[in-house]
């Protein structure tokens, strides 16, 4: 059976240790991005939107866990910036998808590689022992992570 409390043997607390690591990722890209550092929660937005084009304002909500009207709010404010571009379904006038700009896609991309930079270079720092024990963990990493979302 497994202890609720202490999931992992060794006394891991992974929940603290994935926290930390995306906080300290988050102040090292705010650090490179200088003054053109994007909060994190439009961050996330812009994530969400180059994994699932067309997503509307209430999906977005839900993939971020935040309140429709923070969204609404964000979302406007990446319209206005040129990031993102909101449209009605066809289908359903009610309801706006929202897409990627070319330059929200850019700003996401480039986004994206600053932080693969980053983890490189702090990676290259660690021995190839402990490179290769986070390599092996990241499938499992990958479900665990699939396992949270399906809630």
């Amino acid at each position: 059976m497994i202890d609720e409390a202490q999931p992992f043997s060794n006394d891991v607390d992974l929940s603290c240790t994935v926290g930390r690591l995306q906080r300290a990722l988050r102040r090292a890209s705010a650090r490179a991005a200088g003054d053109s550092a994007l909060p994190n929660a439009k961050v996330e937005l812009l994530l969400a939107l180059k994994r699932q084009p067309g997503i509307s304002v209430k999906e977005v909500a839900t993939v971020l866990c935040a309140a429709a009207n923070t969204v609404s709010t964000l979302v406007g404010d990446l319209a206005a910036d040129g990031f993102l571009v909101r449209e009605r379904d066809p289908d359903n006038r009610r309801v706006v998808r929202l897409a990627l700009t070319e330059d929200g896609r850019s700003t996401i991309d480039d986004y994206q590689a600053q932080r693969r930079r980053i983890i490189a270079e702090a990676a290259a720092r660690l021995a190839a022992d402990d490179r290769a024990d986070i390599e092996r963990a990241l499938p499992a990493l990958h479900r665990l992570l699939d396992v949270l979302e399906e809630n």
